[in-house]
C-alpha cells in the first residue's frame, strides 16, 4: 500500500511516526508539502520520500488530506481530476464528507476523521465515518494506518462527528485546563513548580488507568474517595457548589455547537 500525505504537519508526522513503529515500509510513503524545511525534516527522520508536485498521488493507494480545512476545498477541486480509484482521508475538521465528495467532483471514496493530539505520542483515539462508495478493503487501509496512532471508533452516522469533536477532539484540551488548574493550586498551598507538577499529572494518570482497568462507573469510583465528612468531600461540595460538572458539559456543547457552524461556514461554496 502506497501513501500519499498531502501536508505534513503535526498530524501527519504522528501518523507516519506511528506506522513507521509498526513495521510499515517507509518507502512507501510520500509527503507532498510546499515548505522545503519541513519535507527535509521529515525526508531525514522517517526516510520517507517529499514533494512539492502534487501529480505526485499517481502510485498512491490511499491519499491523507493533512491541511487546514480553509485549504481544503480549493485542493480538493485541484486534485479532483487526478482520482481514479484511491483511499481519500480527511482529516480536516468540520468539513463534511459530502461537501469533500463535491469539490472533488464527485468522488466519493472517502473516509472522514477525527483524530486528537495524543495520536503524537500513539495514545490517541480517531473517530472514521466511510461513505457508502468506500470498499471493505479500504475500510481495512483506513483502520490499519489509523490503529497506527491509538483507538480507533467507526461512527455509522456522520451527524455525530460534531459530538466526536467536542469530545475527543477538543477534549485533551479540557483535560489540559483541570491539569493546570490542579498545578497551580498545589504551587499556592506550597509544593514547588516540580512537586505540583510530578503530583498532578501522575494522579491524574493513576486514575485515568483506573477508570479505564475498572468495572465501576466514574461516579462510584468518585464516592470511593469520598468519605463522609473528609477532605475530598470537601472538595467535591466545592466544585458542586461552583457548577463545575454543569459548566463542563456546556463546555462540550459548546464545542458541539461550534463543529456544526464550522461545518456550514466550510460547506457552504
Amino acid at each position: 500500500m502506497n501513501i500519499s500525505f498531502i501536508g505534513g504537519g503535526n498530524m501527519a508526522r504522528a501518523m507516519i511516526s506511528g506506522l513507521k513503529a509498526n513495521g510499515f515500509a517507509m518507502e512507501s510513503i510520500n509527503v507532498i508539502d510546499p515548505d522545503s524545511e519541513k519535507r527535509a525534516q521529515l525526508k531525514a527522520e522517517f526516510g520517507i520520500t517529499t514533494t512539492e508536485q502534487l501529480p505526485s498521488i499517481s502510485n498512491a493507494d490511499v491519499i491523507v488530506l493533512a491541511v487546514k480545512p480553509q485549504q481544503l476545498r480549493d485542493l480538493a477541486i485541484f486534485l479532483g481530476s487526478m482520482l481514479q480509484h484511491q483511499l481519500v482521508i480527511s482529516i480536516a475538521a468540520g468539513i463534511r464528507s459530502h461537501d469533500l465528495a463535491r469539490w472533488l467532483g464527485g468522488y466519493a471514496k472517502i473516509v472522514r476523521v477525527m483524530p486528537n493530539t495524543p495520536a503524537q505520542i500513539q495514545l490517541g483515539i480517531s473517530a472514521l465515518y466511510a461513505m457508502p462508495e468506500v470498499t471493505s478493503k479500504q475500510h481495512e487501509q483506513a483502520e490499519m494506518i489509523l490503529a497506527a496512532v491509538g483507538k480507533t471508533l467507526w461512527l455509522d452516522e456522520e451527524s455525530k462527528m460534531d459530538a466526536v469533536t467536542a469530545i475527543s477532539g477538543s477534549g485533551p484540551a479540557y483535560i489540559f485546563y483541570f491539569i493546570e488548574a490542579m498545578q497551580q493550586a498545589a504551587v499556592e498551598l506550597g509544593l514547588s513548580e516540580e512537586e505540583a507538577r510530578t503530583l498532578s499529572l501522575t494522579t491524574f494518570t493513576g486514575a485515568s488507568q483506573l477508570a479505564t482497568l475498572s468495572s465501576d462507573s466514574p461516579s462510584a469510583l468518585r464516592a470511593q474517595v469520598t468519605s463522609k465528612g473528609g477532605t475530598t468531600e470537601q472538595a467535591i461540595l466545592a466544585l458542586e457548589s461552583a457548577a463545575v460538572k454543569s459548566t463542563i458539559i456546556k463546555a462540550a456543547k459548546a464545542a458541539a455547537n461550534k463543529s456544526e457552524a464550522l461545518g456550514d461556514q466550510l460547506g457552504k461554496d
